[in-house]
């Protein structure tokens, strides 16, 4: 799979989140991602919006699904996401039921390892019962409760090696990295780029990041395309 920048739009409103996407795009991101807040804030409608106005990218549904996974991989579907996320966490049953949605509604599906003990048995399970994508995810709240202790917090490099070489699909690294360690995620043969909090959205806030946003999303775009010449 060719290298793909996918910026997390981590916000709480349509309206910042359409002009975050509008931004992206000028500087050359691939993928837009309805963050988490942005779901729980302004639900499908965050999803209709963005699909409206971006007819032709593809659109990550940060669901976070922990149950009822047919009907929110369902509802999202219709909303316009091309992709949508399930948590390793979940019951078996759960992810079966986002595949099996997703294979109905013409979409495909993310698994998200976060707070698995065996991160690495986690991405391939989660590839054997369908998933599409792995997403390798050290917590937000995780790394912030660390920190906080004066403990280091894990990175999503630690296995991500492992974890690429344990599957046969694409996977993604999130949770905490710099702007240098996301660009060098390619090296790990992890082929999604994924930027947000605090890469191009402010993590306290969840707010957009201040700064030539723009100018660095277009260097660190053109970055990880080159991993494709």
């Amino acid at each position: 799979m060719k290298t793909i920048v996918q910026i997390s739009l981590d916000l709480t409103n349509i309206k910042e989140a359409m002009e975050t996407s509008e931004m992206a795009m000028r500087a050359g991101v691939d993928w837009l991602e309805a963050g988490t807040p942005l779901i729980l804030a302004e639900g499908l409608h965050g999803v209709k919006s963005l699909r409206e106005r971006f007819p032709d990218t593809p659109i990550v549904a940060d669901l976070k699904t922990m149950d009822g996974g047919y009907l929110e991989a369902e509802m999202m579907a219709k909303a316009g996401a091309t992709q949508v996320v399930v948590m390793a966490k979940a019951h078996d049953e759960t992810v079966i039921r986002v595949v099996k949605a997703c294979q109905d509604f013409g979409i495909e599906v993310m698994g998200d390892n976060l707070a698995c003990e065996d991160m690495v048995g986690a991405a391939k399970h989660l590839e054997d019962l369908g998933c599409n994508y792995i997403v390798h995810h050290i917590g937000y709240d995780e790394r912030g409760g660390m920190h906080e202790r004066g403990e280091n917090a894990p990175s999503p490099l630690d296995q991500l090696s492992e974890i690429v070489q344990a599957v046969d699909i694409p996977v993604q690294a999130v949770g905490g990295l710099t702007i240098e360690q996301a660009i060098r995620t390619p090296e790990y043969g992890a082929s999604l780029v994924v930027l947000g909090a605090p890469l191009t959205v402010d993590a306290d806030s969840f707010k957009t990041a201040s700064g030539d946003v723009e100018g660095s999303l277009r260097l660190i775009c053109e970055k990880v395309h080159s991993y494709n010449t």
